[in-house]
This record gives C-alpha cells, sequence and structure tokens, in this order.
C-alpha cells in the first residue's frame, strides 16, 4: 500500500508541475503580447524570415515557443530557415547544423503549426544555407520532395564544411575574400535564394583597396539583381564584428536595399524589441531602404 500511494502521489506531483509549467509559459505569452501591443503599439518588424530551431544544435527553445514569441511581438509572417544539412560523402555529421535524420520532424512540427496558428500568423519553411557547389546536387535530390518554401544564403563556409574555414573567423588573405564573393555570385546566380544573410560575415582585415573593392563588387551585383542585404540583428545584439559600419558604408554609395533578420537562436529574440529598433535605427543612420516583408510565393 505505501508503494502504491509512493507511486500515485510521484505521478501527481509530475502533473502538477507540468501544469503549472504550461500555466506559466501561457502567462508569460499573453502578458509579452499585452505588454508589446497596449504599451508599446509600434510594430518594429513585420516578419522575419531568418530563424533557426534546436535541430542546428546551438540553438535553444521549441518551435512553437519560437512561433509565440513572433506573435507576442505583432509579427504577419515568420519564416524558419535553420541550417540546412548537406549530404557529405565520406559520413560526417556536422555538430552546427540539423542532421539529414532530422529533416522530416522540423517539416512535420511547422507544417502542424502552420496550421494551427494559421489565423494569427503565416509561417513559412525555409533554410538557410551556404553555396557549396559540389554539394548542390545532393542537396537538391534529398529535398525534392519536402514543401520547401524557400531559402537564404549565409555563406558560412566558401568550401566543404570538412575541409573549409568558417568565415567569420578574421583574416588578410586576399584571396579567401576574393573566392567568398565568388561563392556568394554563383550562388545568387542559380536563383536558389530569397537574400543574403549577414553579407559581411567575412571579417576581412587586409589592405582597404581589396576591402572596398570586393564588397563594392559584391553590394553591385546585389544591387543589380534587385537581392536585400541583411542587417543581422544577433550581430548587432551581441557586439560581433557584423554588421559592419565599413560594409554598410559601401552599401550606402552603391544603393542597396536592406532586411533586418532577426537570425533567432532563442524564442526572445523574436519579441526583444531593443535590438529591433537598433536594426531600424542602423538602417536610418546609412540611409539603407529597409524592405519589411517579401513575396516568398514567388520562390
Amino acid at each position: 500500500e505505501f508503494i502504491l500511494l509512493y507511486l500515485i502521489i510521484t505521478i501527481l506531483s509530475s502533473a502538477v508541475k507540468q501544469l503549472l509549467f504550461f500555466i506559466s509559459h501561457k502567462l508569460e505569452f499573453l502578458y509579452q503580447t499585452w505588454y508589446n501591443h497596449s504599451l508599446k503599439g509600434a510594430l518594429l518588424m513585420f516578419a522575419n524570415y531568418h530563424t533557426h530551431t534546436f535541430r542546428c544544435h546551438h540553438a535553444l527553445g521549441e518551435d512553437r515557443e519560437y512561433v509565440e514569441h513572433a506573435i507576442a511581438h505583432g509579427m504577419k509572417e515568420l519564416g524558419f530557415s535553420d541550417h540546412c544539412p548537406w549530404i557529405f560523402d565520406n559520413g560526417y555529421v556536422s555538430a552546427i547544423r540539423m542532421t539529414p535524420d532530422e529533416v522530416e520532424g522540423y517539416f512535420r512540427s511547422l507544417t502542424d503549426l502552420k496550421k494551427e496558428y494559421a489565423s494569427d500568423i503565416k509561417i513559412y519553411i525555409g533554410f538557410e544555407s551556404e553555396y557549396i557547389p559540389e554539394l548542390i546536387e545532393k542537396q537538391d535530390r534529398f529535398l525534392a520532395d519536402y514543401p520547401l518554401d524557400y531559402m537564404i544564403m549565409g555563406q558560412h563556409f566558401n568550401d566543404v564544411e570538412t575541409c573549409g574555414v568558417y568565415m567569420g573567423v578574421p583574416t588578410a588573405d586576399e584571396s579567401i575574400l576574393v573566392k567568398y564573393v565568388d561563392r556568394i555570385i554563383e550562388g545568387m546566380e542559380s536563383g536558389r535564394y530569397l537574400y543574403l544573410a549577414h553579407p559581411d560575415l567575412l571579417c576581412f582585415l587586409g589592405s582597404d583597396e581589396v576591402y572596398n573593392r570586393e564588397y563594392t563588387r559584391l553590394c553591385k551585383y546585389m544591387k543589380s539583381k534587385a537581392i536585400l542585404l541583411e542587417i543581422n540583428l544577433l550581430g548587432l545584439r551581441d557586439g560581433r564584428h557584423y554588421p559592419c559600419d565599413k560594409f554598410f558604408s559601401i552599401a550606402q554609395k552603391v544603393g542597396n536595399k536592406v532586411i533586418i533578420g532577426c537570425d533567432a537562436h532563442f524564442p526572445q529574440a523574436l519579441s526583444d524589441e531593443g535590438p529591433m529598433e537598433k536594426c531600424r535605427n542602423f538602417a536610418e543612420h546609412y540611409g539603407l531602404e529597409l524592405i519589411d516583408r517579401l513575396d516568398i510565393s514567388r520562390q
């Protein structure tokens, strides 16, 4: 009898804890929604198309939490664009992107949320991906049967991850910068990508002449194709080397259009309005036309 009583108490205790957690989560969501709508009123971001999930192994939170924080801010469109898996020839498993085995769950979860929250927000399912020519064909075949809405380019590597150098590492090597710009242009020519995430990810410390030449080449190409450059909220919030004043001074001269990308790696990034306002101020400072939403139906 004692064991039975103990089990009953344990089960009830666990149920109560889960109920309290659920209530606490809902109250936080309702409060954030009320606070943003009633007290602030101003909608700083109509949409965000740069959102990650726990599947990339360096983001936190459940898919539903991202959706609810976006709604709390008042967003009308939310695009998930987690780091796209590659099919590596040698069986390598990346620690910074979802694995091919996780893709099915990614689409299933987001498709369910898309239906559940249809009256509150428009949800799109996408990926953030590099352009790595030798792996593209396998990636296309793998994703062919999934209802993919869009992709954005985030050129973290110029080459296959197993032998490539991360573009966020400072470098004075001119050849790396030239290849970075070449890869982006080649990738954009394929028509695969909606816009360019953190375009100034490559932190080039070489000569100003090379910096200005190559990044002007990139900005001019992007303008000629009407492709947006991203002002990366994550980088601005965390004080990273991007978004970079030097780069966006070039974008200002060229006349590029921009979009804010939260690059959300935790749900609160979609409802924290301080960094959003900083991004808008950043665009205003450089006189850059800020685009609030994209027509993904064309993709």
